[in-house]
């Protein structure tokens, strides 16, 4: 059984997807706060794309290994957050290929995932593609809550909200 399966009776996990979006912030503080007053556990979640040099293999290996150490310095920023904010490390996670695709993946693999934090972005092209999707013709597709913070909140509000 993985750590995420053998923590699933005793706690929540609320998962969140790091990408390179502002709100990104406001999704993990939010996760890291409702972790710590419930006795849960924030799980990160980052999807690298694929790369595309089928013809210089040695290219596209080194390209592969690049985004990898990308993805984990990437997670590495946030568990530290994620640890300072809840008193616990995340479980971490790094896949390949669509986001979305990915993400599906992750919540019908990992049971013990009890909810997706998500944080909408407040500029004028809408809440994120990931959020258009998933509150679209994905929502069936979900098999936990999804819950949507407003990607403006400040700490303050996060912190009184939680």
């Amino acid at each position: 059984m993985n750590d995420v399966a053998s923590q699933a009776s005793r706690e929540r996990v609320f998962l969140v997807v790091v990408d390179q979006s502002d709100e990104l912030r406001v999704a993990v503080r939010y996760a890291a706060n409702r972790a710590l007053h419930t006795g849960g556990r924030v799980a990160l979640l980052y999807v690298t794309e694929p790369t595309e040099f089928q013809s210089f293999k040695a290219v596209e290996d080194l390209m592969r290994d690049e985004i990898r150490q990308n993805a984990e310095a990437t997670l590495q920023h946030w568990s530290k957050l994620v640890q300072e904010w809840s008193g616990k490390t995340p479980v971490l996670f790094v896949r390949e290929g669509n986001p979305r695709d990915e993400l599906l993946k992750v919540l019908d693999e990992e049971k013990s995932i009890s909810i997706l934090v998500l944080a909408a972005a407040s500029g004028k092209k809408g809440p994120g593609p990931l959020i258009t999707a998933l509150t679209g013709k994905l929502w069936k597709q979900l098999p936990v809550p999804l819950a949507i913070v407003p990607g403006s909140l400040s700490d303050d509000v996060i912190d009184a909200l939680t």
